[in-house]
C-alpha cells in the first residue's frame, strides 16, 4: 500500500478509522526527510494491513502545530486512536520494523488504562465543578 498524504481536512477520519496508522511529519527541504522516505515507502509495502501517511508540515502547518513538531522528520504512530510512538529523527529499515513490531504487541486495553489511570491521578482531589 502506498502512503497517503493527510491534511487537516482528512485526518481525524483516516485515524479514527484505522486501528494502526504510521504518520511521517516532513517537508520538500528537508534532507533527512528526503532520506526517510524511501525507507517509508518500502516498509509499507511489506504491511499492506497498516496505513502509512504523511503530513507535509509546510503545507500542514496547523496540524504540525498541533502536534507540537519541533523536528523533522518526526514518526508518530497511533493505534486506536492513541498515539503510542512520536520521536523526531530518520529512522533505519530495521529500527522502523521494530517499532512496527513492539506497537503490534502492544496491548492497548493496558496502555488506555494506564492513561485513565494517569489521567486520575493528576485530577485535585475534591475537584469537583
Amino acid at each position: 500500500m502506498s502512503t497517503i498524504e493527510l491534511t487537516k481536512e482528512n485526518f481525524d477520519q483516516v485515524v479514527s478509522e484505522n486501528d494502526f496508522v504510521l504518520i511521517d511529519f516532513w517537508a520538500s527541504w528537508c534532507g533527512p526527510c528526503l532520506k526517510f522516505a524511501p525507507v517509508f515507502e518500502t516498509v509499507s509495502e511489506r504491511h499492506p494491513d497498516l496505513v502509512f501517511a504523511k503530513v507535509n508540515t509546510e503545507a500542514e502547518q496547523e496540524l504540525a502545530a498541533a502536534f507540537e513538531i519541533q523536528s523533522i522528520p518526526t514518526l508518530m504512530i497511533v493505534r486506536d486512536n492513541v498515539a503510542v510512538f512520536a520521536q523526531p529523527g530518520a529512522l533505519p529499515e530495521p529500527v522502523l520494523e521494530d517499532l512496527i513490531g513492539q506497537a503490534r504487541g502492544l496491548d492497548m486495553d493496558a496502555v488506555k488504562k494506564s492513561i485513565e489511570d494517569a489521567k486520575a491521578g493528576q485530577q485535585a482531589p475534591g475537584g469537583g465543578s
